[in-house]
C-alpha cells in the first residue's frame, strides 16, 4: 500500500510541477504565398480568419524568409542560423548540425514545454534525437499531459505551388479580376494561375481558422500566443526560387493575449502593425526569449519579443543556391525600401530549366512567348542571359521589381551602402556558398560545414570571396589577374578564376586558352567542369571536343559521386550538347546510385531525363 501511495504522490507532483507562468504558443504556418491577404490591404483576397487575427493582434509589414523555397527557409527557422552559414542552403540537401548547437524545440522541452509539429519538417540539417514530443499528422497540443504548457505548429499545404496547377479547379476568384504583374505576360493561362493562387491562399486561411477555433473551444485563446506566417513568398514563377522581395516577403501576424502582452514586441498594439524588419532567422531566438530563455550567442537572429528582445535590425538577407537540380549563387539584402541582389553566376538565367517549376502553366507559356520574341523588356528579365551582376529595386515605386537602378547615378549611394552590407554579411557568417556544394562536403568530411568554415586552413573565405567578387564582373581588364589567380593552391580560388573567364565570354576564353586547357586536368573536378563549359561554349571545334570528353568522364555518378555528376550534367543540359558518344554515356549511365542522403536521389534522374528529352530519346 505504501508503495502505491508513493507512486500516486509522485504523479501528482509531476503534474503540478508544470509552470503556470509560461504561455502556450501556437504557430500556424502555410506555404508559398506572400502578404496577399485582406489584412495587408489586398482587395482580392478572401482571408477572414487571419484578417480577424490581425484585427486583435499585430502585423509585421516587412517580414522576410531567408530563402524563396521551403527547405532552407525551414532550416533557418529550426536552427536560428542562416543556411548559408551552416552549409544547408541547397534545396533538399543534408548536412550535420554545427557542434554545440541545438534545434529550438530542444530548449523548450528542457524548460517543460510539450512540443508538437504537424507535420512538415523539410530540414536540410540532420535532426538530433529529442527535438519534438511528436512530429506527425497526428501531432496536437491536445495530446499533452494536463497543465503542461505547449508549443505547437500546424502547417497548411493548401497554398503550396503544386496546388496552383491542379486542374480541374473549382474557381472562386474570377481570373479577369486579378492584377497580372508587369513581369508576367497577360494570357489566360497566367490569369488562371494567379486566380487559383488566391483561391489556395483562401484555403490555407480556412485551415488556420479551424486551428483557431480548436483553441477557442478549449478555452485557451486568452492563454496562448499565436503566430501566423508563410514559409516564403508567392509560389508563382519569379517569386518562388528567386530571392527578390516577391520571393521572400511573407505575411506575419502575431497575437499576444492581454495576459502575455508584457512579452510582446515593444511596439505591439492590438490591431496595429509594425514596420520592424523581421527575418526567419529571428524566429528561434524570439521564441526562446518569449519562454524566458536567453538566446545562445551562436544563434544569428535577433529576438523581437520577450525579455531578451533587441533593437530593430537595419537589414534583411536572402539567398539562392542550388534549386533542385540547378545551381546558382545569388545573395540579396533589403533595408525595407530598396532590394539589392548580387548575382555571382550571371551566365545563368533566373529562369533556369527546373523540371518541377515547368509543371506550372505560367512557366511554360511564358517561356514559349519569350522564345517566339513576344515578351516585352519587363517580361524578358526572367529569361535573360547574362543576368545583371547587380540589381537594385525601389519597392516603393517599383513593387514588381522590374526597373534595375544599379546603374542609376542618383542611386549610387544606396547601391554602395547595400553592397557593403551584403559583403559584410558574407564575412560575418562565414558564408559557405562560395564553395561548390561537393567541395563543401569534401572539406567538411568528419565535421559540419559550419565548423569547417571557421577553420582557416579549411576555408580561406576572404581570399575566396575576393576572387568570387572579381570573377563575377564583366570588366575585361581583370583577365590577367584571373589568370594569375588560377595558379593558387586553393581549388576554390582556381574555381572562381576559371568562372571569371567563363563570365567574360569568347574574348576572355580565347585569351586564356592555355589556362583553360590546363584546367581541364585540374585536381578539382569542379574546376574541370567550369573550364569545360567555357571551352564548349566559346572555343573552336577542337576545344569543344576536349571539353565534352571531360564532361563525359565526369558525368557518371557511380564513378564521380552525385555532386560532380550533377554539375557536369547541368552543363550538358544548359548547353544542349548532343554529341553522340556523350549521349551514349548518359543513356547508359546508372542513375540510381548511393548518395549522401535520400533527399538528393531525384536530381540525377531528372537531369538525365531532361537531356534525353532534348535529344528526342
Amino acid at each position: 500500500m505504501r508503495v502505491h501511495i508513493l507512486i500516486i504522490g509522485t504523479l501528482v507532483c509531476s503534474s503540478s510541477s508544470f509552470s503556470s507562468d509560461k504561455p502556450n504558443i501556437l504557430w500556424l504556418t502555410s506555404e508559398d504565398h506572400g502578404p496577399d491577404m485582406g489584412c495587408y490591404g489586398d482587395t482580392l483576397a478572401i482571408t477572414p480568419n487571419i484578417d480577424g487575427l490581425a484585427a486583435k493582434g499585430m502585423m509585421f509589414t516587412k517580414a522576410w524568409s531567408t530563402a524563396p523555397v521551403s527547405a532552407p527557409a525551414r532550416t533557418t527557422i529550426i536552427s536560428g542560423m542562416y543556411p548559408s552559414s551552416t552549409g544547408s542552403e541547397h534545396m533538399r540537401s543534408m548536412v550535420p548540425m554545427p557542434s554545440g548547437t541545438k534545434m529550438y524545440p530542444q530548449f523548450l522541452r528542457e524548460t517543460g514545454y510539450y512540443c508538437t509539429n504537424n507535420s512538415k519538417e523539410d530540414y536540410n540539417l540532420i535532426k538530433p534525437e529529442g527535438v519534438w514530443d511528436e512530429s506527425s499528422n497526428n501531432a496536437h497540443w491536445k495530446n499533452r499531459p494536463d497543465g503542461q504548457p505547449f508549443f505547437a505548429i500546424f502547417n497548411s499545404l493548401k497554398s503550396h505551388e503544386s496546388q496552383i496547377r491542379i486542374r480541374p479547379h473549382k474557381q472562386i476568384l474570377n481570373p479577369e479580376k486579378v492584377r497580372v504583374p508587369a513581369f508576367h505576360p497577360d494570357t489566360p493561362e497566367v490569369r488562371q494561375d494567379w486566380a487559383q493562387y488566391y483561391d489556395c491562399v483562401s484555403m490555407a486561411d480556412a485551415d488556420a481558422g479551424m486551428r483557431l477555433k480548436e483553441l477557442e473551444e478549449a478555452g485557451l485563446t486568452d492563454e496562448t500566443i499565436v503566430f501566423y506566417f508563410a514559409d516564403h513568398g508567392t509560389g508563382m514563377p519569379r517569386g518562388k526560387r528567386w530571392p527578390c522581395n516577391l520571393g521572400l516577403h511573407v505575411p506575419m501576424v502575431i497575437y499576444f493575449p492581454e495576459k502575455w502582452q508584457h512579452l510582446a514586441p515593444s511596439e505591439y498594439k492590438p490591431g496595429g502593425h509594425s514596420d520592424r524588419l523581421v527575418s526567419f532567422v529571428d524566429l528561434a531566438p524570439t521564441l526562446l526569449s518569449i519562454t524566458g530563455i536567453k538566446p545562445p550567442k551562436w544563434m544569428q537572429g535577433h529576438a523581437f519579443a520577450g525579455p531578451y528582445q533587441t533593437r530593430p535590425q537595419k537589414y534583411l538577407h536572402g539567398l539562392r543556391s542550388r534549386m533542385d537540380e540547378a545551381y546558382d549563387l545569388v545573395r540579396s539584402i533589403t533595408d525595407g525600401r530598396y532590394v539589392y541582389i548580387r548575382n555571382y553566376m550571371p551566365y545563368l538565367s533566373q529562369g533556369q530549366h527546373l523540371n518541377y517549376q515547368f509543371q506550372t502553366p505560367t512557366t511554360r507559356i511564358w517561356r514559349e512567348l519569350y522564345d517566339q520574341g513576344k515578351t516585352n523588356e519587363a517580361q524578358s528579365i526572367f529569361w535573360k542571359i547574362p543576368k545583371d551582376i547587380e540589381e537594385l529595386y525601389d519597392l516603393l515605386n517599383d513593387p514588381d521589381e522590374i526597373h534595375n537602378l544599379a546603374y542609376s547615378k542618383e542611386h549610387q549611394k544606396i547601391l554602395k551602402k547595400l553592397r557593403k552590407a551584403q559583403r559584410r554579411q558574407a564575412k560575418k557568417i562565414h558564408d559557405t556558398g562560395f564553395l561548390p556544394e561537393g567541395e563543401m562536403h569534401l572539406r567538411s568530411r568528419g565535421n559540419s560545414p559550419y565548423d569547417m568554415a571557421r577553420d582557416k586552413k579549411s576555408y580561406r573565405l576572404r581570399r575566396i570571396f575576393r576572387t568570387a567578387e572579381l570573377a563575377s564582373a564583366f570588366n575585361q581588364d581583370a583577365i590577367p589577374k584571373l589568370q594569375k589567380l588560377y595558379k593558387n593552391k586553393d581549388s576554390a580560388v582556381r574555381y572562381w578564376a576559371v568562372t571569371g573567364i567563363l563570365i567574360r565570354g569568347k574574348e576572355a576564353v580565347n585569351a586564356s586558352l592555355p589556362m583553360l586547357h590546363s584546367a581541364l586536368s585540374d585536381t578539382s573536378p569542379f574546376v574541370r567542369i567550369v573550364a569545360a563549359r567555357a571551352l564548349a561554349e566559346y572555343g573552336d571545334i577542337n576545344d569543344y571536343q576536349e571539353a565534352i570528353t571531360v564532361l563525359g568522364e565526369l558525368s557518371p555518378p557511380e564513378s564521380n559521386g552525385i555532386f560532380v555528376s550533377m554539375s557536369a550534367l547541368m552543363v550538358i543540359k544548359d548547353l544542349n550538347i548532343k554529341d553522340a558518344p556523350l549521349i551514349t554515356i548518359i543513356r547508359n549511365m546508372k542513375t540510381e546510385v548511393p548518395s549522401p542522403d535520400q533527399r538528393y536521389d531525384s536530381y540525377i534522374p531528372r537531369l538525365v531525363n531532361d537531356i534525353m528529352e532534348d535529344v528526342g530519346d
